[in-house]
């Protein structure tokens, strides 16, 4: 299946499955949300979850995988696939695309078991290109006319912090970068600048194209 499209940036499913998943979860029901091709659906099968894919578009799956065709901008979408279900939710670069990214998360945590991890991530508009970008042009990077025409809600950390995942019953356990100390979307020439800047600042997230929240139900 390694001829599966990943619709994300190279390398970050290999990161997820080596360098997070193990340290937080090993097996179980798990469910992807925004599965595209099914190439995270089937890696995870490969591993031995019992995983559910999940997408609005089914005429690009091609996983074998049990897939579930449902609208993620469904106020109580969680209802369809069994609450309190799931030891694992995974949802890579989804969150960025949905109408209400709170009632996402509300549903999220419908889905988790007491005990089950949330592993979702999301374009870095945060980071230091990020903040040039818009600083010279009133535009958030990955998400202009240049970006994805599907992304519409770009995610900020301290405001996923202070009222989102409050608001949906989540807390984070883990943030995190990808790529942990670079950039895989800026020319290699301003990549490598980018990037020494930015490890002077000392705040985590003005490096990485992506953030990699980790969430747990908050009882």
């Amino acid at each position: 299946m390694s001829w599966l499209e990943e619709r994300t940036i190279g390398g970050l499913h290999d990161f997820l499955l080596t360098h997070i998943l193990p340290r937080y979860t090993t097996g179980g029901a798990a469910v992807d949300l925004g599965a595209g091709s099914g190439a995270l659906a089937v890696r995870l099968q490969g591993l031995g979850y019992q995983v559910i894919a999940v997408d609005i578009d089914p005429s690009g799956f091609k996983a074998d995988v049990p897939f579930l065709r449902l609208d993620l901008n469904e106020p109580e979408f969680a209802k369809h696939l069994g609450e309190e279900s799931f030891d694992l939710v995974t949802s890579v670069e989804v969150i960025e695309h949905l109408e209400n990214p709170v009632g996402f998360l509300r549903n999220v945590r419908r889905l988790l078991k007491p005990e089950g991890v949330a592993i979702v991530t999301t374009p870095n508009v945060e980071n230091l290109p990020a903040r040039v970008k818009f600083l010279l042009t009133g535009k958030l990077r990955m998400m202009d006319e240049k970006g994805d025409k599907t992304h519409i809600m770009p995610i900020f950390s301290d405001l996923l912090f202070r009222q989102y995942l409050p608001r949906a019953g989540l807390k984070l356990v883990e943030r995190c970068s990808y790529p942990p100390n670079g950039f895989k979307v800026t020319r290699s020439v301003f990549a490598m600048f980018f990037s020494a800047i930015a490890k002077l600042g000392r705040n985590p997230v003005l490096l990485g194209d992506n953030h990699i929240f980790v969430l747990r139900r908050q009882d």
